[in-house]
């Protein structure tokens, strides 16, 4: 049998997971086949492409298990599409007429890499599977293993991505201190703008988990701080169905009964229309090397402050986005658990030469695999008929309906 060697990449966004995930793949690797180089491939694909990588020392495995008390990624991302060739010959990542998948599978080969695993969302995991897709094709001997991240928890079929518990944990923490700008000043509007593109899961779940902090506190009966101000007054997620004249009738008669008025809402909720709005206006609308468009430039939780600020005559108004906060934490204990089992699968796999993506697969009944790289994709939408978000909307006292 050709001689091992192990290559490591993490890309896209931030999770609360990805350096666990090196530390892990790097800890696993030592216990069961320590004679296995491993190097890591600095900032992603672009750090492949440009023939960047760290080599995994001795020290570096001796001190693997440092990485799981942390946020970030211990190897860097970036935001790399292997079939944009436009994007990579304008970045400088290959030359005019290469082609980025060839650059790529050439660097694996002259590196002698025979396993890859990439640490990412279904950007960077679809993106592993057209390299692996080309591999094949063309005659290359490599087995590609991803390990799926994102706070979206957006991956189709995969249950739960990494990262995702910790992200809603975290964000809630975020909010529970900047709810208490609510005393700042009379009639305050005070909007908490969470991480989710297409999917409304982590909006959902952040929701949830600062109701559950919050819930049981104790306050000084007959002043300000009490229950009401901690509540959650409206959640708008990118599945649900938008009125806007209903919803602010509704938020202005919370405004005018209580003095202040607390929103959760998703980046995507609300997006297309947006989008369409502007781009009527002759705006021209910033798209990344994957097509989507630039959330940071929309300020989804921005047209919320502008729409609903006047309608309900606050005197203040903010918003406040958890999303870095929230995905540069360390993962917790339900993640570091999760990260632990996909990792050990991830390791099996690779070494049985089986290439896919390792979660909970929705389409067998949740059981932890190896999912085939064709059947990975993004996008995939909150179900608004979860039990525990019906118990969410209805502590909140908000009607809705999916869109």
């Amino acid at each position: 049998m050709a001689k091992q060697k192990v290559a490591m990449l993490t890309a896209g966004g931030l999770a609360p997971c990805l350096s666990s995930a090196v530390g892990g793949l790097i800890e696993r690797y030592t216990d069961i086949a320590p004679e296995i180089e491993l190097v890591a491939y600095r900032s992603g694909y672009q750090g492949l492409l440009k023939a960047d990588h760290i080599a995994i020392t001795p020290d570096i495995r001796e001190g693997a298990h440092l990485l799981h008390r942390y946020g970030g990624s211990p190897i860097g991302n970036s935001r790399v599409k292997l079939t944009n060739t436009a994007d990579c010959v304008k970045r400088g990542l290959v030359k005019e007429g290469q082609n980025p998948l060839q650059v790529a599978a050439d660097r694996l080969a002259e590196d002698g890499i025979t396993i890859l695993h990439t640490i990412g969302g279904d950007d960077t995991n679809t993106t592993a599977a057209d390299l692996a897709a080309y591999l094949g094709a063309n005659g290359y001997d490599l087995t590609v293993v991803g390990l799926p991240k994102t706070v979206d928890n957006d991956i189709v079929p995969i249950r739960q991505s990494l990262g995702a518990w910790t992200a809603a944990e975290v964000g809630a923490h975020f909010f529970d201190h900047v709810s208490n700008e609510q005393s700042a000043a009379p009639r305050s509007l005070v909007i908490h703008e969470v991480m989710g593109r297409h999917c409304g899961w982590l909006t959902a779940a952040t929701a949830r988990k600062y109701i559950q902090r919050t819930q049981h506190n104790e306050y000084v009966e007959g002043l300000m701080m009490n229950t009401s101000m901690k509540n959650i007054d409206g959640l708008y997620l990118p599945e649900m169905a938008f009125d806007f004249e209903k919803e602010a009738e509704r938020l202005r008669q919370v405004m005018d009964e209580r003095g202040y008025v607390t929103l959760f809402v998703s980046e995507g909720a609300c997006l297309d229309a947006i989008v369409a709005e502007r781009e009527a206006s002759g705006e021209d609308v910033k798209r990344d090397a994957f097509g989507h468009v630039k959330i940071d430039s929309i300020n989804v939780g921005n047209w919320f402050q502008k729409h609903f600020a006047a309608r309900l005559n606050s005197e203040r108004s903010m918003v406040q986005k958890s999303g870095y906060f929230a995905r540069s934490a360390p993962a917790n204990a339900g993640d570091l658990r999760l990260i632990q089992s996909m990792v050990d699968l991830a390791v099996e796999s690779a070494l049985n030469r089986v290439s896919g993506v390792t979660g909970h697969d929705e389409d067998q009944d949740g059981r932890l695999r190896t999912i085939e790289f064709p059947r990975i994709k993004g996008g995939k939408h909150f179900d608004l008929s979860a039990k525990w978000f019906g118990d969410v909307m209805d502590f909140i006292g908000q009607p809705f309906e999916a869109a």
